[in-house]
């Protein structure tokens, strides 16, 4: 199983890297269900891991062209202080078991895999649905920036409760709030996801979460190959092709995890 698991590290690497945003959704339901990690250190491992992976996946973008720092700043610095604000403060507070109703126990660990589930479900339909034709941006980048800053905590929010990147919630608003290019968005969207994994991560550093680092390095570099590869394949991968398709895999995971967590 922990073969199949790596395997899976890479697969999530290359999604990653082949369509940026929601490549990093399939991380929790591989550290769970193939590890058979508990869920919420799972998202701390996958904060790590996403923030490392988008890290040096956005290295390729850099050289590209395709990552505007300015609003990567803007956007990046409200999503890492609500990141670090919910690993610190929020996710040690939530009550184990989160209610329970008669027999049944809402545990803590099941309020983390049915968000995520749900999340799962939001990501698919937004990578399913067929994008509106992008006009070519023209003059300089103008900013919301109170709806910046609204989208920016909520997605560090999300990020830090279910340890999941958010770039299919990061590339529409870097596109519609700040009026960047797809190509620049998808770029963009990687460093700030690596910002905010990254330093979101250090608000589990002496939570009491046992974290083994040796492992957690081992997931990280198989799934940083697979985001080179991805990377490499975007020159002759199409990303539109690409997209419905996995969000058609990500919808049935969430279907998944939704029946596997409440039904059985």
């Amino acid at each position: 199983m922990e073969i199949i698991g790596f395997a899976a590290a890479i697969i999530m690497g290359l999604s990653l890297g082949l369509i940026g945003g929601g490549g990093s959704i399939l991380t929790l339901p591989i550290l769970v269900y193939l590890f058979g990690l508990d869920p919420v250190l799972s998202t701390a491992y996958s904060l790590f891991v996403v923030g490392l992976t988008s890290f040096i996946g956005s290295f390729s973008h850099f050289r590209q062209g395709n990552v505007h720092l300015k609003t990567a700043i803007i956007f990046g610095i409200p999503s890492i202080i609500s990141v670090y604000a919910v690993r610190k403060f929020v996710v040690p507070i939530i009550p184990d078991p989160f209610f329970s109703v008669g027999d049944f126990v809402f545990s803590k660990a099941l309020f983390v895999m049915v968000l995520f589930a749900v999340l799962m479900l939001l990501a698919s339909f937004s990578m399913i649905r067929k994008p509106k034709q992008e006009k070519e941006a023209k003059g300089e980048v103008k900013y919301n920036y109170p709806l910046i800053f609204a989208e920016g905590l909520l997605v560090g929010g999300i990020t830090g409760l279910v340890g999941a990147g958010g770039g299919f919630l990061i590339i529409p608003a870097l596109v519609l709030l700040a009026g960047l290019p797809m190509k620049q968005a998808v770029g963009t969207s990687l460093l700030i996801i690596a910002l905010k994994s990254l330093i979101g991560f250090t608000g589990d550093l002496g939570s009491g979460l046992s974290i083994d680092y040796n492992f957690m390095l081992m997931f990280s570099g198989f799934a940083i190959v697979g985001i080179v590869l991805g990377s490499y394949l975007t020159k002759f991968i199409p990303n539109e092709k690409l997209k419905p398709a996995f969000g058609w895999f990500v919808l049935i995971m969430g279907v998944y995890i939704l029946g596997k967590e409440l039904l059985f």
